[in-house]
């Protein structure tokens, strides 16, 4: 098929656009050193800023935010080349719950006040957020969490519990769903408030997860005083936002690029000469095993890129955003996976003196953190069970 003159001239446009971005990161990321783990599990709150600050120097902080609120207003061809191209040299990761998640509820649906006080300091990388969602008894099932909020006078009075918070240990600030009205129905009675983790009666503790690091951990809540100011938009509202504040998350969430990148590594190790006598590359079954992920992958990229460019909240968006939230956690798994299926016994822990490397290789010892981490990619952001039943109401016209 030939190309039509405008379609020539879109694809100029990125290819040039490719280009200014792949500059602007060698430079940036040039004599930095690499994580040795990629993502939100090796995901320091020093290097995530610095990142974010580089960034937002350059304009480009809030890739996909419009430009009113400081956003760079891009396409989703834009946001996917700098996706691609941050992955390319390992950049540190953006972290998701100020840009993607919190940052497009306060412009949407936050006072004045909330937007002046909050979105500078998410664009610049100065204040971190973690988010207060799930609960001991209340994960897939959302809504039925307990931790209550009380209005009293010119606050509310919160006290409960949330669990599996990412980066509460650094963060500053943790947008939260609270009960305010325990008579209603479940998804009637919920607010999303705005809370500032350094007020008293809030505890956080840590949970080590089984791929030996710390990103995780329980919050406690007990008569904690939350201005009345910071609750988002309108009581017992929250369900609404909350459930908007989930398709921004899917939408990203299936992070082709950096599967992209993970399969990149995983290949070239399965090929190397100084890792193996005989490269694993080199068997017929894992050579088949990498091109079937590269096809599932690159089926993913063309959904992300729809799902990507579908107006936000759009009856598209909707639609996409559970079978590529499912796919991608699939996708990411399976890499890893493979990652350790290649690298055999050198993905075994095996204590080692300090300031000595494994003679078992950094790349397997990586690998199986990754493999154990991606078990938690089928629960996060909506478990693999419940993306089945969105997409089964969806195929009998129920969504």
């Amino acid at each position: 098929m030939t190309q039509s003159a405008s379609d020539r001239a879109d694809a100029a446009e990125l290819a040039s656009f490719r280009a200014e971005v792949a500059a602007f990161v060698d430079e940036t990321m040039a004599g930095r050193a690499r994580p040795a783990m990629t993502g939100l599990l090796g995901a320091e709150r020093e290097a995530m800023a610095w990142w974010q600050a580089a960034l937002h120097a350059k304009g480009w902080g809030a890739p996909n935010w419009p430009t009113e609120y400081g956003g760079a207003g891009w396409s989703a061809a834009q946001l996917g080349v700098l996706m691609e191209e941050s992955a390319r040299v390992e950049a540190p990761m953006i972290s998701p719950f100020g840009v993607v998640m919190v940052g497009p509820v306060i412009y949407s649906f936050g006072s004045a006040a909330q937007k002046a006080r909050h979105l500078p300091g998410i664009l610049s990388g100065e204040i971190f957020w973690c988010q207060g969602y799930s609960e001991p008894g209340a994960g897939s099932d959302l809504a039925s969490l307990k931790t209550r909020a009380i209005r009293d006078g010119d606050d509310y009075v919160v006290n409960g519990q949330k669990i599996w918070t990412t980066h509460a240990h650094f963060a500053d600030w943790m947008f939260c769903l609270v009960r305010t009205d325990p008579e209603a129905k479940p998804q009637k009675g919920i607010s999303f408030l705005l809370i500032d983790m350094k007020s008293p009666g809030v505890e956080v503790r840590a949970i080590d997860s089984i791929d030996g690091m710390h990103h995780l951990n329980e919050v406690f809540f007990t008569d904690v005083r939350v201005p009345a100011e910071n609750l988002v938009g309108v009581e017992n509202e929250g369900w609404t936002y909350a459930k908007f504040l989930l398709v921004n998350e899917r939408a990203g969430i299936a992070n082709v690029a950096g599967t992209r990148r993970d399969l990149a590594k995983a290949k070239a190790y399965a090929a190397s000469g100084e890792a193996f006598v005989a490269p694993p590359l080199g068997d017929p079954t894992i050579a088949a095993a990498f091109d079937a992920l590269e096809d599932r992958l690159e089926a993913l990229d063309a959904l992300e890129e729809r799902a990507l460019a579908a107006p936000t909240q759009s009856p598209e968006a909707m639609r996409l955003t559970a079978p590529l939230k499912l796919l991608g956690s699939e996708l990411a798994q399976d890499v890893s996976e493979l990652a350790v299926r290649v690298a055999g016994p050198a993905a075994l822990r095996r204590p080692v003196a300090a300031g000595e490397v494994s003679p078992y290789g950094v790349y397997g010892q990586t690998a199986m953190s990754s493999f154990l981490f991606g078990r938690s990619h089928s629960i996060y952001g909506g478990t693999s069970e419940v993306q089945k039943n969105i997409m089964a109401k969806l195929l009998m016209g129920g969504l």
